[in-house]
């Protein structure tokens, strides 16, 4: 296999691509490190990220006895059953860690509850990412901001404005703002691209880009046309779900890349970066040949 990414020509970029796996592993650990192998290999992400759950914690005895609301994606006859089928164990994180230090590309994991944030910040990954869904749980942002070195990347999906303020003021004030990167983010499973609302990435950057770290976007959207948009408005990180097959069982793989995707998102991402600046002189050196061949100038100019 090979990709149209050199990680050495790109060293210097501010473009991070960060490769959801999530639970699309299946809860099969063979598959989650092929997965991390194509990422790393094919398509030239710099990050994976899987996902971390305390279920018995995370959910309400009524959520987890219930049955999945969508049958057919269920792996058990319960949702606490479907959810328990898919997470991988702390032991397990950190033989997936040591997978993706052995190969060279980053490990991450979003957490959804205290105990979930406490086991992953032991692995010591670069960042943590807090989903939309619990970038209001205030004990967890506390654990993670004061006990925790890496940085902090959180959504902003299903969040008001003064929710983002309270969540920003909440890093800043202790400090730790500079540890932070947000992502625009529109939270649905796939997102319809009048929904997208891209221009949040610009609102947060302008907003808090000089309160934080960087700015992200995390799209939940069909195709990459969409991120390409997000660079010239300002995003840095981008985080997509990815997946090996797309009808696989599971209500995540509608909405992710398969493997050729993400490598020509990755491609496209660092393309346009490149060309995202002014000339550096009135006339480029490629146009130069040009203009002694093609250009005319006629008359006077007045």
């Amino acid at each position: 296999m090979s990709f149209l990414y050199d990680p050495i020509l790109n060293a210097d970029s501010k473009v991070k691509v960060i490769a959801e796996i999530g639970c699309n592993h299946r809860g099969d650990i063979s598959t989650a490190k092929e997965m991390i192998k194509i990422a790393k290999i094919f398509c030239g992400v710099n990050y994976v990220k899987f996902q971390k759950r305390n279920n018995k914690e995370l959910l309400t005895a009524e959520e987890y006895s219930a049955p999945h609301p969508n049958p057919y994606h269920s792996y058990g006859a319960t949702y606490g059953e479907h959810r328990e089928y898919l997470e991988f164990s702390l032991e397990q994180h950190l033989n997936l860690k040591t997978y993706c230090d052995e190969i060279g590309i980053g490990y991450s994991t979003s957490v959804w509850d205290l105990t979930s944030a406490k086991e992953i910040a032991s692995l010591n990954p670069d960042f943590i990412k807090i989903p939309s869904a619990c970038n209001l749980n205030w004990p967890m942002l506390s654990e993670l901001r004061d006990n925790y070195n890496g940085d902090i990347h959180i959504s902003m999906g299903m969040t008001t404005k003064k929710e983002e303020e309270n969540i920003i003021y909440f890093f800043t004030k202790k400090g730790a703002g500079k540890r932070v990167i947000i992502y625009a983010c529109t939270s649905g499973y796939p997102v319809p691209y009048e929904e997208l609302a891209l221009l949040e990435i610009k609102r947060l950057r302008e907003t808090f880009g000089n309160d934080i770290k960087d700015i992200g976007f995390s799209g939940h959207h069909n195709g990459i046309a969409a991120d390409i948009a997000g660079l010239t408005l300002g995003a840095n990180w981008f985080e997509r779900h990815y997946t090996l097959d797309r009808t696989w069982k599971g209500t995540d793989h509608a909405a992710s890349l398969e493997p050729d995707g993400l490598r020509k998102l990755v491609r496209d991402l660092h393309n346009v970066e490149k060309a995202l600046k002014y000339k550096e002189q009135d006339l480029l050196e490629i146009e130069k040949v040009q203009r002694n061949k093609l250009k005319r100038i006629e008359g006077k100019h007045f």
